[in-house]
């Protein structure tokens, strides 16, 4: 059995723990040390340490600190791990707690975050997943239910202190271009909620005040949101600091292709079974600056499927150039619109969409001014038939059931 190097307790504070750290630096002290060829167990606490509660008020995502987060396990640092090395992780295995059975999914305010329809969606709402073996459903969003593909949302290893310095001033210079933007363009440093692990002093003062947040993925990895990185998937990251410094966080029980509410997938506590080797050289060697995985072999099995295509015209009819944002975000539109005729409500729709094992693919980018983008729906997730027939869409859907809402105060 495989020895837990970072051990967590879900009824404490992620800041009790010197395991843990919410912010990228290379200073961080190394939380637990391993050697190439070790296999380890890791605790997670869910992305936002606890914020997040299992009731019908989404009076906790409307208020939650987003400065805090995202809470990560590490870093691990692997020895003999130089820079210039690719660190190769090999996820052996992933899961739930015994005692936290539930997961959430939620819109934030557009105050507090927003999301990727927060013109559609502007407050603050919420489901809740209960976990039944590797199968969820939620009360929130009935007639569903799918198997879940755990996977880390968030992995990666130590920036350098350069690179640290060219993150901060390329997001700075994008956030300067405008500044009084709702959502913001960029999360900046903010040293007032930074937890540094081991870190404490002058030291721990020094690198909150420059620590990156953790929001965006980057070179190093990050918050990339793959949904196959589950069991059996194998990533190799870039090694920019000696012992490489791998952390991660922000378990997913299942999410769809984009993440597309942010707060996107059904977001859980749980432990991650990892096994670490060694490249040497590795990145000169394959030309590699953000890393590279191989999938898990292991997805749920959804063969039939409804595909809703978007162009490069958003919602107003503006036209756009090969814009995949704007396509995609409308399929997803027209994906939400489709479900609203069996029943759901729109930010039902949209919950569903960000948690259930969607397919979301760039199909054309050539053909001038309209990028194509589309969103794969499985029809086997479903209780009722969704496909369309000649006799139109049945509700199916109990009405008057929707996601708790909490409005801007």
């Amino acid at each position: 059995m495989a020895d837990t190097i970072i051990k967590i307790d879900l009824s404490s504070s992620p800041y009790e723990n010197e395991q843990v750290h919410n912010r990228w630096h290379p200073d961080i002290p190394m939380a637990a040390m391993v050697k190439p060829g070790d296999d380890f167990i890791v605790e997670c606490h869910d992305w936002t340490g606890g914020q997040i509660h299992d009731d019908d008020s989404a009076a906790d995502v409307r208020d939650v600190d987003l400065t805090q987060v995202h809470f990560l396990s590490g870093p691990v640092g692997v020895e003999g791990a130089e820079p210039g090395d690719l660190l190769v992780v090999d996820i052996l295995d992933i899961g739930t707690f015994e005692e936290s059975q539930w997961g959430f999914n939620g819109f934030f305010s557009k105050r507090n975050g927003g999301g990727f329809l927060t013109e559609h969606f502007p407050e603050a709402q919420k489901s809740i997943w209960e976990f039944n073996g590797m199968f969820t459903k939620s009360r929130h969003i009935p007639g569903v239910e799918f198997a879940g593909m755990i996977h880390p949302g968030l992995i990666g290893c130590l920036p350098s202190q350069a690179m640290l310095e060219e993150w901060n001033v390329r997001e700075k210079a994008l956030y300067d271009s405008e500044p009084e933007r709702v959502p913001a363009l960029a999360t900046l440093p903010y040293a007032d909620t930074a937890h540094m692990g081991k870190l404490s002093g002058e030291a721990k003062a020094r690198a909150a005040a420059e620590g990156a947040r953790t929001v965006p993925p980057r070179e190093h990895g990050g918050n990339c949101d793959i949904k196959d990185l589950s069991r059996g998937a194998k990533i190799y990251f870039p090694v920019y600091v000696k012992g490489a410094g791998l952390s991660v966080g922000d378990l997913h029980f299942s999410q769809g292709d984009g993440e597309i509410t942010f707060c996107g997938a059904i977001e859980m506590a749980g432990w991650i079974h990892l096994r670490v080797n060694l490249i040497k050289d590795g990145m000169a060697k394959y030309a590699i600056k953000n890393p590279i995985f191989k999938p898990s072999p292991i997805t749920p099995k959804y063969d039939d499927y409804l595909i809703f295509e978007g162009i490069s015209v958003d919602e107003g009819g503006k036209q756009h150039y090969l814009d995949v944002h704007v396509a995609y975000r409308q399929a997803v539109l027209n994906a939400i619109e489709y479900l609203k005729k069996f029943g759901y409500s729109g930010a039902q729709a949209y919950s569903l969409l960000g948690c259930a094992p969607v397919q979301g693919h760039i199909s054309g980018v050539v053909d001038i001014p309209n990028a194509c983008a589309t969103l794969w729906l499985p029809t086997d997730i479903f209780e009722f038939d969704v496909k369309p027939n000649a006799d139109g869409p049945e509700p199916m859907v109990q009405a008057g059931v929707d996601l708790p809402l909490a409005k801007d105060e």
